[in-house]
């Protein structure tokens, strides 16, 4: 019997599940609307037969129902109150009508009423109320209760009928309370489902996160939030922003608050903050979302906050390697050419660029190695830095190379400029040992921030200057360097659109003899390069090597040479006996010079790589290093002969002759001119030829233009001669013609 009870009530509402704002909101609408039932009532009564005594019991009746409604504290006593209300306002209003059947509908409209408190005690109150009302009435008053004879005849009969009726309804609205309160159930666990989610989410995330209501205070925080900062687990009533331990910098909270809050959009905030547990200061990002209800207001606020601290702090360390050199800590090029233009800004009076480059460094690399080089480098850097004015932009473009931006005239940066040569000059000591410097620098002026890519190169051209005259010293930039510069653009322009043409016909190799000392009969020839411009005109190496060699395009235009050498002394075959090629340091500087002649070679099947000389200049042996003496060593393995071209112009041709494994002495022109005339240059000409012979090595006398030099160089014992006595450079048809007819200068000589 119980479990039959117990399954029974399983089907019922249980009642007593609405909040208590929403039994309030629903108390006080049915309170009104029996309150305005009195109203009612007096007008149906006044419209129908007049304010009788069943109107004045009725009203006198539904009043004190009204104020104990209103007085007595919630739930269940006022609302069962509000529901005998009711049932005195349908009998009342069914005994004004004298029993129509009509008002009895009124307890329908009060089942439907009453079920809005959806809970038993009043709905059950008006359901018994309803019955006692038609079995009492019904039987003492049956004329005001009933309108027809059968009711009035058996009133606990139709007693009966009007309860089964109101309880039918009352039926109807039971089985909406249930599935009104099953459905209410499953949303509900769908919003414990969703929160416990929700829970995890915000409590278990390892970003600090808080809620804030739109006042500001702070609603909720999870575990991150209150370790990073090291609140409570529970923070005091009222706890708002205003009290969070954490202070932006430069600003407050409460703005980067309302920020968040006047915006309907995500907002992202990324401030310095200082932490008042240990006065940190940390980089935060802060992310801020704002919940809004249906009306578009503010409920609350999500706030992520993610500690970027770290992530800005290598964002310094990689923007300041991209401003700075690595190894000497002076501002990178980048760095340079950003500054340069803000100091130039709004400055009245011009600026002044150095550009320094260091003599020799190569030298020291290469003898001392790296690492000291490096050390000097550093070392230049410190002293740099101490040599110049405040406010001045110091950095390093590379290799040996500085630039200085000096926020003085070019008068007194000249000043600067000269006192920065003399502290260079001074010994440095590296790993106990001394290493002696000397800069080149050249200066220019700068006004206004469009000049300053414009005087960091005439800087640049100016410095190239002081190389060419010696190096260590100052050049300021004039005019004239800079229509040298402008030459040396074109120069390389019209170099590169030959060398992107047709290299026979854009950059053909001319020959120029190379004769026997005795008879004059040609023994080999020298390539020498020249250049066809697109208008047809022929140019001298005079007007393109340079920017060869500054620019690097030297290695492709000298392996065009050495193809073409080849090339043709493979053609003239037992005819010549050998092609000389200008070889440039730039060229043998390249690691790949030796490999790329080794394979030259190799597709010259049948040719002596002995007929094969490459010239280099003393001067360009004296200024390089021990690994380019190994290089020469390499070439000479492959059979190739090198020749020393102007000797006699270096510094120590003598030792250089005995430690270069040269096979050839090419003996400058300028001690050939005039030397039928000059017996001091006799006795040097005497001299080298005596030493070359002894080493093994073979002469080339350079500059022959006359013949009583001629004559001379043959006295002497000259082996061989060049000179456009003989001939100038030739076309190689021109040059083949040339070389078959067999022509020569020894009768001339015989017959002088």
């Amino acid at each position: 019997m119980f479990t039959r009870a117990t399954s029974l009530t399983g089907w019922l509402p249980t009642g007593g599940g609405l909040r208590d704002e929403d039994w309030a909101r629903r108390h006080r609408l049915l309170t009104l609307m029996l309150a305005a039932c009195v109203a009612a009532l007096t007008g149906f009564g006044a419209f129908w037969h007049g304010l009788d005594r069943a109107w004045l019991v009725t009203v006198l009746l539904i009043l004190p129902c009204v104020v104990l409604a209103v007085l007595l504290p919630p739930r269940r006593l006022p609302s069962v109150f509000v529901a005998l209300g009711f049932t005195i306002v349908c009998g009342g209003f069914v005994s004004m009508a004298h029993g129509l059947t009509e008002a009895h509908f009124t307890f329908f409209i009060a089942v439907a009423a009453l079920a809005l408190y959806r809970d038993w005690a009043p709905f059950g109150m008006f359901l018994v109320a309803t019955t006692l009302h038609h079995a009492v009435f019904g039987v003492l008053v049956s004329d005001r209760t009933y309108d027809h004879h059968s009711a009035m005849s058996h009133p606990l009969l139709w007693a009966i009928l009007h309860g089964v009726a109101v309880l039918a309804a009352a039926g109807f609205q039971v089985v909406a309370w249930k599935l009104t309160e099953a459905e209410e159930k499953r949303a509900q666990e769908n919003l414990d489902d969703s929160q416990a989610q929700l829970n995890i989410a915000f409590d278990e995330t390892p970003v600090p996160t808080l809620m804030l209501a739109p006042d500001g205070r702070v609603m909720r925080t999870n575990a991150a939030y209150r370790t990073w900062l090291g609140l409570p687990d529970e923070l005091p009533p009222g706890f708002s922003v205003a009290d969070l331990p954490i202070t932006p910098v430069g600003t407050g909270l409460t703005d980067i608050f309302d920020r968040m809050r006047s915006s309907r959009d995500p907002v992202v905030v990324t401030r310095q903050y200082q932490r008042h547990a240990d006065d940190a200061l940390l980089w935060v990002e802060t992310h801020g979302t704002g919940l809004y209800d249906a009306h578009g207001t503010m409920r609350a606020m999500f706030v992520h906050c993610i500690d970027v601290t770290r992530t800005r702090e290598h964002e310094a360390q990689l923007q300041y390697r991209v401003r700075h050199d690595q190894l000497t800590g002076l501002l990178s090029r980048s760095g340079f050419e950003h500054d340069i233009i803000s100091m130039l800004t709004g400055r009245p009076l011009p600026a002044t660029v150095l550009y320094l480059d260091v003599d020799r460094f190569k030298a020291i690399n290469d003898g001392s190695g790296h690492a000291t080089g490096d050390e000097v480098l550093r070392a230049l850097g410190v002293r740099l830095q101490s040599g110049v004015p405040r406010g001045s932009l110091a950095a390093r473009l590379g290799g040996d190379e500085f630039v200085i931006a000096l926020p003085v005239t070019p008068d007194e940066g000249r000043r600067i400029g000269e006192a920065l040569i003399a502290a260079m000059a001074e010994p440095l000591v590296i790993d106990g040992n001394r290493v002696q410097l000397s800069v080149s620098i050249g200066l220019a002026g700068a006004q206004g921030p469009g000049e300053a890519e414009r005087a960091v190169l005439s800087a640049d051209t100016a410095m190239y200057a002081a190389k060419r005259g010696g190096g260590n010293r100052l050049e300021m930039f004039s005019d004239q360097m800079r229509v040298a510069v402008q030459d040396r653009i074109v120069a390389e322009a019209r170099l590169r659109a030959a060398l992107d043409g047709d290299l026979e016909v854009t950059l053909p190799v001319w020959f120029q003899p190379i004769v026997a000392g005795a008879d004059g009969r040609i023994i080999g020839a020298e390539a020498l390069v020249r250049m066809r411009t697109p208008q047809g005109e022929i140019l001298a190496p005079g007007h393109f090597i340079g920017a060869a060699e500054e620019t690097g395009l030297v290695v492709p235009l000298g392996e065009h040479v050495l193809v073409s050498a080849l090339r043709h002394l493979m053609y003239w075959n037992n005819d010549l006996g050998y092609v000389s090629v200008n070889v440039s340091p730039r060229q043998l500087s390249e690691p790949g010079f030796v490999p790329m002649l080794a394979a030259l070679l190799a597709r010259a099947p049948g040719l002596d790589p002995s007929r094969l000389v490459l010239e280099i200049t003393e001067t360009a042996v004296l200024a390089t290093s021990g690994d380019f003496q190994s290089r020469l060593y390499a070439i000479k393995a492959l059979g190739v002969r090198i020749a020393l071209d102007d000797f006699g112009t270096g510094y120590s041709s003598l030792t250089w002759l005995q430690s270069v494994p040269a096979d050839v002495v090419k003996l400058d022109r300028s001690f050939v001119a005039g030397l039928a005339t000059d017996p001091r240059k006799a006795s040097i000409i005497s001299a080298t030829l005596w030493l070359a012979q002894s080493l093994g090595m073979t002469a080339v006398a350079e500059g022959v233009e006359e013949v009583e030099d001629w004559q001379a160089l043959r006295a002497a014992g000259c082996p061989a001669l060049q000179g456009y006595y003989f001939s100038r450079p030739l076309p190689p048809a021109e040059f083949d013609a040339l070389l078959r007819s067999g022509a020569g200068h020894s009768v001339d000589l015989v017959t002088a």
